[in-house]
């Protein structure tokens, strides 16, 4: 057997009552399995108003996961209690589907840990984007920005991409990037300083770019819309348009939830989409995509917009896992991502431990950094 490090296995503690609950929810199952004599005003709401299945749900090995959100150690805002344990998910079985490496660390608090992968960018979902762009590119250097944890630049950077320069504002996600990408030119701070977008730009040092990658907020544009110049989160967006027009990158992509195309019926994202041609870029078809269909254990959506200085049009990436067809192999499973991890009790875990295992899925050998995503794609297609 081989001994291996392990990061962040931690897993969150439950209430007395949350304890009570969990040991009555099957494999795949939720709050409709809990008792009613055990007591609790929020369940007595969601009986009488009916509420998602995702509230209190427990795991299934052969099946991916529903979206990792920031507050997957909570029972009853997710399902994420593990498939066969009393417990929730690990950090780093959160981290496994979401499809960040193995030893990829997170640091600062337990609470910011969560959200770091939470808001992530699956890195599997991003590759698939960094992929397609791939072929049309002069140059493979990017910037990110509202870089997070770095979820998105490692889906670049698995492409082949150079990292030339990120920014984050939140300290403890920043350390986590740093951390992690010790080379670049990282800049912590808030966008909207001309000070901190003077770090940023300066990094390309006059050098081509070729993307200009992140995810600004646009929750701005759900009420007045661009027209709301008081809102802040229109700022951040208006931050990302004005580095992308100083940069001058041959592509960039923005990533947001799927929420933002029918924002105001459309509208606001016409006026995203304006903004965009006013500083010169062409704008392809928004793509929406499915994380489970590029590798990602996870059923999450996101929508990715990309721009381009000459008008070229990109096709979506080509979808690679399906339950529906039968030409693909089967979307990557909880099972695939999360076994042989070492038991835990609730509140147990170490940031940093070794454990032994005798076999790797073909999943865990790319987390591992055993294999590249081709080599796991041919073995995940062989069956």
């Amino acid at each position: 057997m081989n001994k291996r490090p392990l990061f962040n296995h931690i897993a969150p503690g439950l209430s007395a009552l949350e304890k009570r609950m969990a040991e009555h929810i099957k494999p795949g199952g939720n709050w409709q399995d809990i008792p009613e004599d055990i007591p609790s005003k929020r369940l007595e709401q969601i009986r009488k108003t009916g509420g998602r299945t995702t509230y209190y749900g427990r795991l299934l090995y052969d099946k991916p996961s529903f979206t990792i959100t920031t507050y997957f150690n909570r029972l009853g805002n997710s399902s994420n209690l593990h498939p066969e344990q009393q417990r929730m998910i690990s950090i780093r079985e959160g981290a496994r589907l979401q499809s960040f490496n193995d030893n990829y660390v997170f640091h600062g608090s337990k609470t910011s840990q969560y959200k770091q992968i939470g808001n992530a960018v699956p890195p599997l979902l991003a590759r698939a984007v960094a992929e397609s762009i791939k072929p049309h590119l002069n140059n493979l250097s990017f910037i990110d920005l509202f870089a997070g944890a770095g979820g998105m630049s490692q889906g670049f950077l698995m492409e082949g991409y150079n990292l030339l320069s990120a920014n984050e504002i939140d300290k403890n996600f920043f350390e986590t990037y740093k951390q992690n990408h010790q080379k670049s030119e990282l800049v912590l701070g808030d966008i909207t300083d001309q000070e901190i977008v003077s770090k940023i730009t300066s990094a390309s040092n006059n050098k081509d770019v070729g993307v200009v990658i992140g995810g600004p907020p646009c929750q701005g544009f759900s009420y007045a819309g661009w027209r709301n110049s008081d809102d802040i989160r229109n700022q951040l967006f208006r931050s990302f348009v004005d580095i992308v027009a100083l940069v001058k990158p041959e592509y960039f992509v923005m990533e947001n939830v799927p929420g933002i195309l029918t924002m105001r019926k459309g509208e606001a994202m016409k006026e995203i989409i304006a903004e965009f041609n006013k500083i010169g870029y062409h704008l392809n078809q928004p793509l929406s995509l499915k994380a489970e269909e590029f590798g990602v254990p996870q059923k999450r959506r996101r929508v990715f917009l990309i721009g381009s200085i000459k008008p070229i049009d990109i096709s979506p990436p080509s979808i690679l896992f399906s339950e529906s067809d039968d030409s693909l192999p089967m979307p990557i499973t909880v099972g695939d991502a999360i076994l042989g991890l070492p038991k835990l009790k609730m509140g147990e875990g170490d940031i940093e431990s070794n454990y032994e295992i005798n076999k790797l899925t073909p999943y865990q050998e790319l987390l591992a950094s055993e294999i590249d995503f081709k080599e796991f794609y041919r073995k995940q297609s062989q069956g």
